[in-house]
């Protein structure tokens, strides 16, 4: 190869290193710092294309998105003593550039360690105040907007790093807990269910009683009055067979015997024993015989 050829080659490739070590981009999602001899020198470097000088200055990008810190489930006490399992996540992104290089030397993975600690920390500070039911349910959202304020207060001033959210994605009982817990309410509801039982056959015991009492009561004043019937019809057929007896005792007797000698004599079979002359056979003797 031509030595003045090398010489060029050599020249534009010293030259292509010094461009490519002279220029950055920060894109609109990124946070930037430029660093002289190791020291700031532009705390926040705006978004586009940018120069420094090669060796003597770097620059440090950093994401300013949103970032999401999901931390693993934890063990906590509330006021009674009870053990929760917790799981929550914090929003979090980087406020002050200079401040969080400074504090963490731009390390992400120290922010992340420091920030759980602080998360389970305040978790367990504001847990350990509150019963189940309050931080389950009753004052959960107050819980979660005091600790948010608390961290985002001690995290911009320790680390240039605004807290935007924390949130709790789950809560749980232990294992162990929550099988007893479990077989607790089982229980509690079998008493439950057979208390209802007793309930409903107390209830219908008494209505069977009730019902039974009614038919009683229905059934004697039936009878009370169908006796009276019986007897008003009875008086009544009294009344008129003595009328008729008083108005033709002769006729009245000559009807009762033709009556009875139907009922006697009504198969051929039946025999009855009686002397010739009884009154009985009194309208059957022809006169004079």
């Amino acid at each position: 190869m031509n030595p003045k050829n090398l010489v060029m080659l050599i020249i534009g490739g010293v030259i292509l290193l010094l461009l490519s070590n002279s220029i950055y981009v920060v894109s609109e999602m990124e946070r930037g710092i430029k660093l002289r001899f190791g020291a700031v020198y532009e705390a926040d470097v705006p978004p586009g294309l940018h120069f420094k000088f090669p060796w003597a200055e770097q620059a440090r990008i950093f994401d300013a998105r949103v970032l999401t810190l999901d931390s693993q489930p934890e063990r906590y006490l509330t006021v009674e003593k009870k053990p929760l399992m917790v799981d929550s996540f914090v929003k979090w992104k980087i406020q002050d550039v200079e401040a969080f290089y400074t504090a963490t030397s731009g390390d992400e993975r120290r922010v992340t360690l420091l920030l759980q600690q602080r998360v389970n920390e305040g978790l367990r500070n504001q847990i350990s105040r509150r019963d189940m039911h309050e931080v389950i349910s009753g004052e959960r959202d107050q819980l979660m907007r005091q600790l948010k304020e608390a961290l985002d207060v001690d995290m911009r001033k320790e680390f240039g790093v605004a807290i935007v959210d924390v949130r709790v994605k789950k809560i749980d009982l232990p294992d162990l807990v929550s099988s007893a817990v479990y077989s607790r309410m089982n229980s509690e509801r079998q008493i439950e269910a057979q208390q209802h039982r007793a309930t409903g056959q107390e209830k219908a015991l008494a209505i069977r009683a009730g019902a039974d009492r009614q038919a009683v009561v229905i059934k004697a004043e039936a009878y009370r009055e169908a006796e009276t019937l019986r007897g008003d019809g009875d008086a009544l057929s009294a009344s008129t067979y003595a009328n008729a007896f008083n108005q033709d005792r002769e006729f009245y007797a000559f009807y009762r015997s033709i009556n009875a000698y139907k009922e006697v004599f009504r198969d051929k079979g039946d025999l009855m024993v009686l002397d010739p002359n009884s009154d009985f056979f009194k309208y059957l003797k022809k006169e004079g015989t």
